[in-house]
């Protein structure tokens, strides 16, 4: 998948996935996300995004997640 909204700039952010070139890392929208917000509040809130960029950085994120182990606590 190519991300045309999400990039990556060493100098800025240190280097964190941003949303197109802001200075919004995509961990931001995703705990935005997660915390319970839709779209429509998370634009409201950082209004330089658009629906597009909250959607790309969950697809982000998904892919970013399916690139590395990440360790899970085994059920008892």
């Amino acid at each position: 998948m190519i991300f045309k909204r999400i990039t990556v700039e060493p100098d800025m952010m240190a280097g964190q996935p941003c949303i197109r070139g802001l200075r919004i890392p995509v961990a931001t929208v995703v705990a935005m996300v997660a915390d319970g917000m839709t779209p429509t509040e998370i634009v409201a809130e950082l209004p330089d995004l658009e629906l597009e960029d909250v959607a790309e950085a969950l697809h982000y994120a998904a892919e970013a997640v399916k690139e590395r182990e990440l360790p899970l606590r085994h059920p008892a």
